[in-house]
């Protein structure tokens, strides 16, 4: 839509796939042939990692045309040492929509159930769509790729560190639940994050004064895509669902704001040995908050005692606990707020809150 007159090479379809695989310098032709077009888009890089070394070339041939490759998918690239135009490209990520970016149209409780994904949001029936989107990475981008061997083994492992999701990822538990090797668990993980499917979070460490836990924490990219994945059964409580859900929800907007502002800040967790945990750190050079999020409409000063501890140890941070109730609050001098809110009002370029 931004690029109308572009030329567009959709690696996706499978005449314009074998075309270049075949042959990756057909697209110093295509190019040649289309002199008015300034844009040249290619959609599904990944799928030709060999055409990067032909679009560095062409980069340096046609200084005044824009070249702009997507993708969803980082591992091919980095599996074959594809050139990765070092120094001559930007990287962007597209994140789930934001709450700013949506506008009048976000709507919360629909964002922690359905998550915030273009396509999911766009669908009539959006716990079918999250289902097919599941399995379309499944079946495209993990078993066509043949990026793992047994697919009903990588099926179960996306089940069983669904339980994982928000938590401290623990990779001997999961290759015990999934009944394959620790070894394999962490190829999978390794999978999900290059599918962008993925992240993890790092225990913020800097100056330390307590005894902290080392492992990091496992979150999916989307609240929607998540609850698509995870197993519900008589015994998983819709609160622990939707507490991690929560959790995502607002960590897939700290991410999207930090990408869009140019990456200046850091994000992490916060968890001593003896259980105190801050579930978000934002640490840069013009900002650092420490962020508490609890699934309850009502909030109190006992659930702020991470926080203070945090702030025991960190008293320049600025302290945030959201919540799911209506009121912004001020308890012991630490702003509660309204995770709707938060959310609507968190803008790239724009402080956290004021």
């Amino acid at each position: 839509m931004a690029f109308p007159d572009a030329l567009t090479i959709d690696l996706l379809s499978q005449d314009e796939y074998r075309y270049y695989l075949a042959r990756p310098d057909r697209l110093r032709e295509t190019i040649a042939g289309s002199p008015d077009a300034a844009t040249i888009i290619i959609d599904e890089i990944q799928r030709v990692p060999d055409l990067l070394s032909v679009i560095h070339h062409l980069i340096e041939a046609y200084p005044d045309r824009q070249f702009i490759m997507t993708g969803s998918s980082s591992r091919k690239l980095k599996r074959t040492g594809a050139d990765l135009l070092g120094g001559r490209a930007l990287l962007q990520t597209c994140h789930p929509f934001m709450a700013s970016e949506l506008g009048d149209e976000f709507d919360f409780m629909d964002a922690l159930r359905f998550g915030t994904v273009p396509l999911v949001l766009d669908a009539q029936d959006r716990e079918t769509q999250i289902k097919a989107y599941v399995t379309l990475y499944l079946r495209e981008e993990v078993q066509a790729e043949g990026l793992v061997r047994n697919i009903g083994s990588f099926a179960r492992f996306l089940e069983a560190i669904s339980f994982s999701h928000a938590n401290l990822l623990n990779i001997t538990a999961v290759a015990r639940e999934c009944e394959v090797s620790r070894k394999t668990v962490e190829g999978y993980v390794e999978i999900l994050s290059d599918l962008l499917l993925s992240c993890s979070l790092p225990v913020f460490a800097k100056r330390a004064k307590r005894h902290l836990v080392k492992h990091a924490k496992f979150y999916f990219f989307d609240a929607g895509i998540y609850r698509g994945i995870r197993p519900r059964g008589p015994v998983d409580t819709p609160f622990e669902i939707d507490g991690a859900a929560l959790e995502g929800l607002v960590l897939q907007h700290l991410q999207a704001w930090n990408a869009y502002d140019g990456g200046r800040h850091s994000l992490y967790f916060w968890r001593t040995k003896s259980g105190r945990e801050v579930d978000f750190v934002v640490y840069g050079e013009a900002c650092f908050v420490a962020i508490e999020v609890k699934n309850s409409e009502r909030i109190d000063r006992s659930d702020l005692s991470s926080l203070r501890a945090f702030s025991e140890d960190y008293p320049e941070c600025q302290r945030l606990a959201l919540y799911r109730g209506s009121r912004r609050l001020m308890i012991d001098s630490i702003l509660c707020m309204p995770c709707d809110e938060f959310l609507r009002g968190l803008t790239p370029g724009m402080p956290i809150h004021s």
